[in-house]
Order: C-alpha cells, then sequence, then structure tokens
C-alpha cells in the first residue's frame, strides 16, 4: 500500500483520505487531489473561513455569529 501522513492506504483508489484527499495508490506513486475548494471572494471584514472536515470544505460564516453563513462570490 501507500503511506500518507503516516497512514498506510490500500493500492488504488482512495475515495476519501482522513484530510479530504482522493487519492490513487500504486507501487510506484501516490496521487492526491484535494476534495475542497478555498474560498476567494466573501465579506472578508465580516466573515471568517472555516474546514469543515466532516463535508471536506471550507464553510464562510459571519465572525458576530458563526451560525450563519456568508455569501461566497468565488472559489
Amino acid at each position: 500500500g501507500c503511506v500518507l501522513k503516516g497512514k498506510l492506504y490500500p493500492f488504488g483508489e482512495i475515495e476519501r483520505t482522513e484530510d479530504c484527499f482522493r487519492c490513487s495508490c500504486s507501487k510506484q506513486e501516490i496521487n492526491c487531489c484535494s476534495l475542497f475548494q478555498k474560498p476567494l471572494r466573501y465579506d472578508k471584514e465580516n466573515c471568517e473561513v472555516v474546514f469543515n472536515k466532516q463535508s471536506c470544505n471550507y464553510d464562510v460564516v459571519q465572525k458576530s455569529d458563526p451560525s450563519k453563513e456568508c455569501f461566497v462570490y468565488s472559489r
């Protein structure tokens, strides 16, 4: 298998690692790409970015009330 950040994964396709990556593991190499996209344009004065490991995505929430989401213009 392949070792990624100290964890052993079997050869073949890995749908989702603990750190939210999709990987392909072979005897020669391991190739990974992220399952998430970082927010680029949002109200940075009133909002903040929080990584949600459960959904493998970044949530953009209000600084004053993190239970409320902010609009993201682009990722």
